[in-house]
């Protein structure tokens, strides 16, 4: 599927400082004057700034993804042929559960497959499916959060610390250190999602939905109370680039599929129903909305645009549904 586009969904938020975060440097500098632990920075907008990093965005994202998915569904690798939701763990002993080598294992076996790349994709995890793992890529990008040159700039505070005897519970002697937070600030990013069904959307909903509400952090020391942030949802566009808008009605080019011009579509939508079930998506995957669509820029292709936080959170509210679909489907199996 990474050979198509049938989908696209470009996710704009905010992400504010509720409280102090760090997320450190990899390196530490030989200036004496600055503290021990940096924040990370770049060169944006003209100077040096701090920054949340869309690696350490998508980290935080990822595994939060996978808590929901054991949460509802299983850590184990299902022994049948039916939907199981579970999440796979790339550092587990057992090779029925770590893709690393289950996945591998299949490759070397078939080596003639026609197509492998469905298979593998079928045989990942509902997590590594949208993440990606050694053998499938990604269809989650994030992008770096950068400052909003429209708001004040970020406030970047020091602090101080003392390593803790783990034994005695007692201060190291001699062990201070200081370290650099942000206290306030507002960081914009975006989130890419392409090929995807709406349950993978409605996940992501759920993960800012529990960082908004500081049921996980991000960066450095979130368990001493660093890391929690409030996200604001701006916009969110869905496209799909390989159709036209005619009559009120969404039509795939080149096919007679044809939709009705709200229509929020997942990607098994735009297969045939053997190339979806070769993948695992569900042949079925639409939910009305109250958002119209419209051409996209050059007149080639359709979007849908969500405007303001109460216009995204009804998307997310929309896909959440099939969300709930895809739990009940596993808890038929």
């Amino acid at each position: 599927m990474h050979k198509r586009f049938v989908n696209h969904c470009s996710i704009d938020l905010t992400i504010i400082p509720d409280g102090p975060i760090l997320i450190k440097s990899g390196k530490e500098g030989a200036d004496p004057t600055k503290p021990d632990m940096e924040f990370v920075e770049t060169y944006h907008a003209g100077g040096r700034s701090i920054y949340l990093p869309g690696s350490s965005l998508k980290g935080a994202i990822r595994a939060h993804a996978e808590r929901i998915v054991r949460t509802m569904g299983k850590d184990k690798r299902p022994n049948g042929d039916g939907f199981e939701l579970w999440a796979s763990d790339p550092l587990s002993e057992d090779k029925r559960n770590n893709p690393n080598h289950y996945l591998e294992d299949w490759k070397k076996a078939n080596k003639n497959h026609h197509n492998p790349g469905r298979e593998i994709y079928k045989q990942s995890c509902f997590v590594s499916q949208m993440f990606g793992n050694t053998s499938i890529a990604s269809r989650v990008r994030i992008e770096d959060a950068y400052p909003d040159k429209d708001k004040p700039k970020p406030k970047v505070e020091e602090r101080n610390g003392v390593a803790i005897d783990r034994v005695f519970g007692s201060t190291v002697p001699g062990a201070l250190f200081n370290y650099q937070v942000c206290t306030a600030g507002e960081f914009r990013t975006k989130i890419h999602l392409k090929n995807f069904t709406l349950a993978q959307l409605g996940l992501i909903g759920l993960v800012l939905r529990d960082l908004n509400d500081g049921w996980f952090g991000l960066g450095f020391a979130k368990s001493r109370g660093l890391g929690t942030v409030q996200v604001k949802l701006n916009s969110a566009i869905v496209q799909y680039p390989g159709c036209e808008l005619k009559d009120n009605q969404i039509r795939a080019i080149g096919s007679q599929k044809q939709w009705n011009y709200t229509s929020l579509l997942g990607a098994g939508e735009f297969l045939e129903t053997t190339e979806a079930q070769a993948y695992g998506f569900p042949s079925e995957d639409r939910e009305e909305t109250p958002v119209g669509a419209q051409k996209m820029d050059l007149g080639f292709g359709v979007q849908l645009t969500w405007s303001g936080e109460v216009q995204v959170k009804d998307l997310f509210a929309k896909a959440v549904t099939s969300w709930s679909q895809l739990l009940q489907r596993g808890t038929a199996a």
